[in-house]
């Protein structure tokens, strides 16, 4: 059950960044299964999950923002998001429910502090939660 509803929220964790909007932050390319952001009207991007325990690690477990530079942030993250696509193209050796979609972060894209940081904590999460090791 709990797979399922990772493989349900993922991908909408991707395409669903703010609410009542026209455009949206995050598109898949049905061919290839990946997922890249965009900016929402505001030039900003941003990360919503919809699991409840997500909420609470953020305001229970992970550091407080600050705590990393965003710098920090941006290195990590192209870590994982590089861990996470090599797991997503290994179906046969890593859960393909978890490692659903690939994630397409552009290192030249400046996502923003809030974006990074959430992110990376999405990844902390996951680890946590599904006690999986992405780094």
């Amino acid at each position: 059950m709990k797979k399922l509803i990772l493989l349900i929220s993922l991908p909408i964790l991707f395409l669903a960044c703010t609410t009542n909007q026209t455009s949206q932050n995050a598109t898949v390319n049905k061919d290839e299964n990946s997922m890249k952001f965009e900016p929402n009207e505001d030039g900003e991007y941003d990360i919503i999950v919809f699991d409840p325990q997500y909420d609470t690690y953020l305001k229970s477990v992970a550091l407080p923002k600050e705590y990393y530079s965003k710098a920090y942030y941006e290195q990590k993250n192209r870590q994982y998001a590089m861990i996470w696509n090599q797991r997503h193209m290994q179906p046969m050796t890593y859960n393909p429910d978890l490692y659903a979609v690939s994630i397409d972060l552009d290192h030249t894209v400046d996502y923003g502090y809030e974006f990074e940081y959430k992110l990376f904590n999405f990844f902390r999460f996951i680890e946590q939660k599904y006690r999986v090791r992405i780094r």
